[in-house]
């Protein structure tokens, strides 16, 4: 019996997915494994909403490829040791995994293809398994990635899509081969209360029932943070539950201005994963540093803590803090508000921001949440990194009858309309009535204080 394995990492379906499809089709047997690697937890990628999801997205994958027949092998240690310890056990002949593209994933390949070197094994490592396009594969004249999104997105878009993958008939897992049990939800602790399910079953039912029914209001109503008629695939597309890929190949079948706004997104996680691919430092570095002496100190540490806790009494911004803590999501708008102000209303640095995000977001990707948090810091690829979101403007803007507020801020809930989003204008029992803070700063001392540092005024 010829035997293949496939590594999942964050990649975890069975439709659209090349390394399975090449295994199957190449091998007479096949071994899924997937990894619970200690070293992922010491880099911090681990946090419970995602262990969480996780265990959701594991146990139906499980389940997808024992309707085919198969099972998911699951072993917890280094990753390396665990894949060359089940390819000498089975005799395998080759591994197959998706490409990553943090400088973890890119270690972690380096290690895996010099053990199997050492063993006869060949490693494949797929690419266009996470992104629609691989990075590296669109690049501007004499340059190693795209530094700006508009010229990426129009040769982006330019590029043959490949044709999804459908799920195989059936495969055969060695007998022999064991297995730890499938992690569990309900043995995470510390998950938000309101975190979505996860899993490529859940995935794929929220993709067609959002290209069904909010597909077409989309372009105009992605902003409406009441509204919400975001596709919430953000999860699903971080874990691979969903193809990347297939969502761009069904929303463009699928036609339409709010179907191209959606893909228009999707370039955008693209892109950054280019961005990270070219410069692994930019997870951690300014991708182009502005000589910022974020602030530092008690006042700073003040601040950062009402900003974590939903209370600087911009009640936009605590709203969208607290959807987070809630759910493990935040709606894309919100995500810009609050980075901005922490970033430049308080001039805070974006490092404590994106930790922050990532210690609670169901959907925290590195290339995506740093480079995100970057961008709106204005150290990352912004072609106009001195802009500054006026929380106020935004909140009459993306949510003027102020329901987003007053569903996350339930001590404002008795102010009627946009009055929701300045309670500090009321003044003697009107204002006492309502056990909300006072803002943290106002809007015109920290954008004085930003425009300083920067050195625009």
């Amino acid at each position: 019996m010829t035997v293949s394995v496939v590594l999942y990492t964050s990649d975890l379906r069975v439709h659209d997915h090349p390394p399975l499809r090449a295994a199957v089709e190449g091998a007479q047997e096949v071994v899924p494994l997937f990894v619970r690697d200690p070293a992922v937890d010491r880099a911090g990628f681990a946090a419970p909403n995602r262990l969480a999801f996780l265990a959701d997205c594991l146990a139906d994958l499980d389940r997808g490829l024992r309707d085919r027949g198969g099972r998911l092998v699951v072993r917890e240690g280094d990753t390396v040791s665990e894949v060359r310890a089940l390819v000498r056990q089975t005799d395998a002949d080759e591994v197959h995994m998706a490409a990553g593209v943090t400088a973890f994933a890119r270690a972690r390949e380096a290690r895996l293809r010099g053990a199997l070197e050492e063993d006869g094994c060949r490693l494949y490592v797929h690419d266009g398994v996470v992104t629609v396009v691989p990075p590296g594969d669109v690049l501007p004249q004499g340059r190693d990635h795209f530094a700006v999104f508009t010229p990426y997105y129009k040769r982006w878009t330019a590029e043959p899509l490949r044709t999804p993958l459908p799920a195989p008939r059936a495969l055969r897992v060695p007998s022999e081969v064991r297995s730890e049990r499938v992690p569990r939800r309900s043995a995470v602790a510390g998950v938000s209360p309101g975190l979505a399910a996860g899993g490529e079953s859940e995935g794929r039912k929220l993709l067609g029932s959002w290209l069904a029914d909010q597909a077409d209001t989309y372009e105009e109503r992605h902003d409406d943070l009441a509204g919400d008629v975001t596709s919430r695939l953000s999860p699903h597309l971080h874990f691979g539950a969903v193809s990347a890929a297939e969502a761009v190949h069904r929303a463009r079948r699928r036609g339409g201005a709010g179907a191209d706004a959606f893909v228009r997104q999707v370039c955008w996680r693209d892109f950054h994963h280019q961005v990270l691919a070219a410069r692994p430092e930019a997870a951690a570095a300014d991708y182009r540093p502005r000589q910022d002496r974020w602030r530092r100190g008690a006042d700073a540490e003040e601040d950062l803590a009402a900003w974590r806790e939903g209370r600087t009494g911009y009640p936009v911004v605590d709203a969208a803090m607290r959807q987070l803590a809630h759910e493990g999501w935040m709606h894309n708008r919100g995500r810009l508000i609050t980075a901005s102000f922490l970033t430049k209303t308080l001039y805070i640095d974006w490092r404590e921001g994106a930790r922050h995000f990532l210690a609670l977001l169901v959907d925290g990707d590195v290339a995506n949440n740093q480079l995100n948090w970057q961008w709106v810091a204005g150290t990352g690829t912004d072609t106009r990194p001195q802009r500054v979101l006026n929380p106020v403007r935004q909140a009459r803007r993306y949510d003027p009858d102020g329901s987003y507020v007053r569903r996350w801020v339930p001590e404002l809930a008795d102010l009627d309309g946009p009055a929701v989003h300045e309670p500090w204008r009321l003044t003697g029992p009107d204002r006492a009535v309502f056990d909300y803070p006072d803002p943290v700063v106002e809007l015109s001392e920290g954008l004085t204080r930003f425009r300083q540092a920067r050195g625009t005024v």
